[in-house]
């Protein structure tokens, strides 16, 4: 995953704990506006969540962080 998308996607993840708790649930769409104006970037997350991490649909934002923030 390429650096500004994991800058991205962490900074999401903080919002939303801060937001709603630890408990906090999201999936990889939520890294994205709602209409798809970078196909190629959606394809590198929905890869990395899906056929690398094999991740159910929505996931603790907390473990998203913490992936994300393992692979700095």
């Amino acid at each position: 995953m390429r650096a500004s998308l994991r800058e991205k996607a962490i900074a999401v993840c903080e919002t939303k704990i801060a937001r709603n708790g630890e408990g906090v649930g999201l999936s990889f769409y939520a890294f994205f506006a709602n209409r798809n104006d970078d196909p190629e970037l959606l394809m590198e997350a929905a890869t990395w969540w899906i056929s690398t991490h094999r991740l159910d649909h929505f996931e603790k934002a907390a473990r998203i962080r913490r992936m994300l923030l393992d692979q700095l």
